[in-house]
């Protein structure tokens, strides 16, 4: 008889809990590194705390045996469920009220994928032209006429070459891919199994992704709109690259689902913001490279959001998963958007954090940080992510009003910096 599977529980921050365990148990925490924070506790225990990671994995110990960690999020599951749902052209959030209702992540993400799912394939399912070369017994689209004539003896079959109208194309691969793998997520209700599985045969004749096999690419049209909702959400599902194992993927010891919420604080930033500041003049770029730092070029900065207005560039913002600092930023975060500002030309930078409802940084206003014998100014900022959806989005169009009236100025010096690239 198998051993008891150990279940562990820890919240996302704080200073976590103290467990004894064995050489086994410690080998699968230890797996996947970046999971959770470890250190030695009194009496030969060890202390696990959060970090930063939300979801639910099961990890299977060298031995056999099974470590179920449940990483608690200090977000309700209906905050977190709009963070990384938000889109301004194609939220999928209306379907998050019945789908939040439970208290833990992986449940709710199953049965918003059911939703949105059920919701997508209720006027059929998507086919596409797909090329197929083959050989039959009889011609059929266009022969591939170099493989026919390097054929010895009987003319079939056929080398033949034609397009093929299919439900098998990316859109539907990956979808069905992301409902196999929910119905496989742990602590899953059965009523949701059962509705994610009833949901994959609607996908006949659509093939299985190869294990490990990257998902293939589509690119939004206005044949597929309907799909673009289910489809994020299913990469979302599939994507699994907030783990720090050397793929970037779960192991093939674990399975579960696991969130780095730096990450989903700064993509729902980038696209809340770049909305808001559109409709002010101002557009945004994500992740760009700059190497103007030194003389010779050689360091590479890559902020979070680089600001631009008319050609020119206004301004910079870096997203901080953390409570603000009161009354500075930690040094750290200071330095680093000073370099940007340095780099940049730029007279004024900002800090945006993520405050949480009752740790006393949502109500508070920005705070400057004129830096001396430099003129630098930075501007530290914080989201109340634990607010209705409304509020939060309010609080992003504010802030957006803030960062506009701080930009520099048309004619003023800063400009597109030659070389920038983006990742």
């Amino acid at each position: 008889m198998s051993a008891e599977p150990l279940r562990l529980t820890v919240d996302e921050t704080g200073p976590g809990i103290v467990r004894e365990l064995t050489g086994d148990q410690l080998a699968a925490l230890l797996g996947v590194p970046g999971l959770v924070r470890l250190s030695p506790a009194a009496g030969g225990r060890w202390r696990l705390a959060g970090n930063q990671k939300t979801g639910l994995v099961r990890l299977r110990t060298p031995s056999g045996a099974t470590v179920q960690l449940r990483l608690r999020p200090k977000l309700p599951v209906r905050n977190l469920l709009f963070l990384l749902g938000h889109s301004p052209t194609d939220p999928w959030l209306n379907e998050t009220v019945e789908a939040a209702e439970a208290d833990d992540l992986l449940p709710a993400l199953a049965d918003l994928l059911a939703r949105v799912t059920r919701r997508t394939l209720d006027s059929g399912v998507l086919h596409g032209y797909r090329t197929v070369e083959e050989e039959l017994p009889l011609i059929r689209g266009r022969i591939r006429t170099a493989d026919q004539l390097r054929r010895v003896g009987l003319p079939l079959p056929v080398a033949v070459r034609y397009d093929d109208h299919t439900p098998d194309i990316a859109e539907n691969r990956i979808l069905l891919a992301a409902l196999h793998r929910a119905a496989r997520l742990p602590g899953l209700p059965p009523r949701t199994g059962l509705a994610l599985r009833h949901l994959a045969h609607h996908l006949d004749g659509v093939h299985p992704l190869p294990p490990g096999a990257p998902l293939p690419r589509w690119t939004p049209n206005r044949l597929n709109s309907r799909y673009t909702p289910a489809l994020r959400l299913a990469e979302l599902l599939l994507a699994d690259r907030s783990l720090d194992a050397d793929d970037g993927q779960l192991p093939t010891t674990a399975d579960g689902f696991v969130l780095d919420m730096p990450a989903v604080f700064e993509r729902f930033l980038t696209t809340a913001l770049t909305t808001a500041l559109a409709r002010r003049g101002v557009r945004c770029a994500a992740q760009e490279q700059h190497h103007r730092l030194d003389r010779a070029g050689q360091v590479r900065l890559r902020p979070d959001l680089v600001l631009y207005r008319a050609g020119r560039t206004v301004s910079v913002v870096d997203a901080k998963y953390a409570a603000r600092h009161s009354p500075a930023p930690p040094t750290e975060h200071l330095y680093q958007l000073l370099g940007y500002c340095v780099a940049l030309g730029l007279p004024h930078g900002h800090l945006v954090y993520a405050a949480t409802s009752g740790d006393g940084q949502g109500g508070n206003g920005p705070s400057e940080h004129a830096v001396r014998r430099v003129g630098i100014t930075v501007t530290a900022h914080a989201l109340d992510l634990g607010r209705t959806p409304a509020q939060l989005l309010t609080e992003v169009s504010d802030l957006a009003d803030r960062i506009t009236a701080a930009a520099v100025p048309d004619g003023a010096e800063a400009d597109v910096p030659p070389g920038a690239t983006r990742e």
